[in-house]
């Protein structure tokens, strides 16, 4: 009971505080446009007009008419009642018109305001992600702008109709009056009465929405680390309280909708009862038949048509723009304090550069990915620790990284020195880090603890310009853009000349692949090469590169085994480091030392030093020698 008392308290603290940051900019935005609301409310008049002239000319055309015994008068009045009814084309017209005057302006202003608040948060949390950012600048902005010309068309409606049907209920007859207005009055003050707790109760929806779309997107990027790490059922229970949640919030919403529509029988139902209860008191009081049915008409005409849009458009319309505005304009969520011993905050991991050579892409290694997801995999050190040697490509010291504060450490306590010119493959199931350990290397994750070293310095706190001139990384999805085959090839070295342009042609055996597409100068359309063609055209950016640290994290996982053996020998002879995640065996075996992840120690060392030591690296090595392939 507590904790849903403190939540309400919440939503009532969180819908005042939006209320309150919302009003100051709504009336800057209305101030600056009064001559937009003067014309709107000049055709709104006219409106006013058009419904006091409807009811009153039944009633005329049935007191001074029919009931007068003179059916010319009374058909030139009810004439008069259809003029007007026929005029609210133009005047709706004219109205329509005047209001794009006020919502572009305000679409384009919130278009504005999510952009700059995506790219502050950008430059804020570096290599950060805002998945909301699209969802606010596309979805979110159309509902506002839909919803603020509901709103403006429906009060402006309500405020003229009603105006100009209670001024002819009171020319009527002042009566007529004391029988419509307490109903009407009281719906709407119950309806009024549920305008903050239904936003408070929209904005939970709309999180508790948010959080449940969030979770299942975790969750499909992770599906390796759940399937490998067991860690499912969890997060299936974690899915399942974000769903009760979302149910929960959706039950608010119904209730409340239960009482708006209470308040919609009290004020749009109640007055035209209360009239009919009423009529021998009313024609006690001397109200004529003819104020009567010109009453009845102000009624189901103008006066409770106005009031069910009223409530309808105000109730939901209302509400949503609310939240979505104050989503939009108001104070981007704090980021999240990375726990104790776990993955470091977003805005701690350098953003993708020019030494990647592929979009980045969430993957079973990145913390975007995993990081809700507990990891029970654990990699620790195997005897005393490498020899550290100040000249290292790559260094590991101690390090340690887990995705969450409960989380198993992916790797824990690596120790690891990979020489300058060494060829080191990384093998290992699924799931268990090999992919991290790249990042690492790569600067797009930093450890829990320990430190990461290339070229002899802590890759922490360098630029991202520094890491590209390090390192190339090749994900497994090689990016190939709209450009020449040139200009792909060379995106990572610009300035490359054309001997070595063809150097990489030849030792990776690009020709017939460049010749297909028409030669270095051609445009190349990525929609026409196949998954291993673009791999062919990382592998080759890569091997152009400048950058003495090359990672390759199953770059080759598209290629047949010739190929696969051809890129990684030019790009082993390449002067350099090498760092391969296996996707087959036959990359550990031309490696000069084999590095085994097996989720309980790490082996480093030769290929048969490796077969001797680790009875993961035997088996996997009997399934490729018996024919059964199995990706490690």
């Amino acid at each position: 009971m507590t904790g849903a008392a403190g939540s309400r308290t919440q939503e009532k603290d969180a819908g005042s505080g939006a209320l309150r940051r919302t009003v100051p900019p709504a009336r800057r935005f209305l101030a600056r446009r009064k001559g937009v609301l003067a014309r709107l409310a000049l055709w709104s008049v006219a409106e006013a007009g058009q419904a006091f002239v409807v009811g009153h000319g039944v009633a005329r055309a049935v007191d001074q008419g029919f009931l007068a015994g003179d059916t010319r008068r009374g058909l030139g009045w009810l004439a008069v009642a259809a003029v007007a009814v026929l005029l609210g084309a133009p005047v709706m017209r004219g109205v329509f018109a005047e209001l794009a005057g006020l919502t572009e302006p305000l679409r384009d202003g919130l278009v504005r305001r999510a952009v700059d608040r995506s790219l502050a948060g950008a430059l804020a949390r570096p290599g950060g992600t805002d998945r909301a950012a699209v969802s606010r600048l596309t979805n979110q902005v159309e509902i506002a702008r839909d919803s603020f010309a509901g709103l403006v068309l429906t009060l402006r409606s309500f405020v003229f109709t009603a105006a100009g049907a209670l001024l002819g209920l009171l020319s009527l007859h002042p009566d007529l009056l004391v029988v419509v207005l307490p109903p009407l009055l009281a719906g709407l003050a119950l309806f009024l009465a549920t305008l903050r707790p239904m936003a408070a109760a929209q904005r939970r929806a709309l999180a508790a929405d948010e959080a449940l779309g969030d979770h299942a997107t975790r969750a499909r990027a992770a599906l390796r680390d759940l399937t490998a790490c067991g860690t499912g059922p969890e997060t299936a229970r974690r899915g399942a309280e974000l769903v009760a949640d979302a149910a929960a919030s959706a039950r608010v919403l119904a209730r409340w909708a239960a009482v708006r529509t209470a308040a919609l029988g009290v004020a749009g139902h109640l007055p035209v009862l209360m009239l009919l209860v009423t009529v021998p008191w009313l024609r006690g009081r001397g109200v004529t038949a003819g104020a009567l049915l010109g009453a009845f008409t102000y009624l189901a005409q103008s006066l409770l048509p106005a009031v069910h849009t009223l409530m309808t458009a105000l109730g939901a319309a209302g509400s949503r723009l609310l939240v979505v505005v104050d989503r939009i304009t108001g104070p981007a969520p704090a980021a999240p304090a990375p726990p104790a011993g776990g993955p470091p905050a977003a805005g701690a991991v350098p953003p993708a550069d020019r030494g990647t050579s592929a979009a980045p892409v969430a993957d079973r290694g990145s913390p975007s990915a995993a990081e809700e997801v507990p990891r029970s995999v654990r990699t620790a050190r195997s005897g005393p620790p490498t020899a550290r040697r100040p000249g290292a490509a790559v260094e590991f010291r101690a390090v340690t990284l887990s995705y969450g504060v409960r989380a198993e450490p992916v790797l824990d306590s690596l120790d690891l020195c990979v020489a300058p010119g060494e060829h080191i493959a990384v093998v290992g199931p699924s799931g268990i880090g090999k992919s991290t350990l790249t990042r690492l290397v790569a600067g797009m994750l930093a450890p829990s603890s320990g430190e990461v070293r290339v070229a002899g310095r802590p890759v922490a706190g360098r630029t991202a310009a520094e890491l590209g001139a390090l390192r190339t990384l090749v994900p497994q999805e090689a990016y190939v853009f709209a450009g020449t085959v040139g200009e792909n090839l060379t995106y990572l070295r610009p300035d490359a000349c054309r001997a070595d342009i063809d150097a990489t042609v030849r030792d990776l055996a690009l020709r017939p692949l460049v010749e297909r597409l028409g030669g270095l100068d051609a445009p190349l359309r990525p929609d026409e090469l196949s998954q291993g063609e673009r791999q062919l055209v990382a592998l080759a950016r890569a091997h152009l590169s400048a950058a003495p640290l090359l990672l390759l994290d199953e770059a080759t996982c598209h290629l047949d085994p010739a190929s696969e053996a051809r890129a990684e020998e030019a790009l082993a002879r390449r002067p350099g480091t090498l760092l391969v995640v296996a996707h087959r065996l036959s990359s550990a075996v031309r490696a000069d030392r084999v590095l085994v992840l097996d989720g309980v120690r790490t082996v480093c060392g030769t290929h048969q030093e490796v077969l001797a030591r680790s009875s993961l690296y035997r088996d996997l090595t009997g399934h490729w020698n018996g024919g059964r392939h199995r990706e490690p």
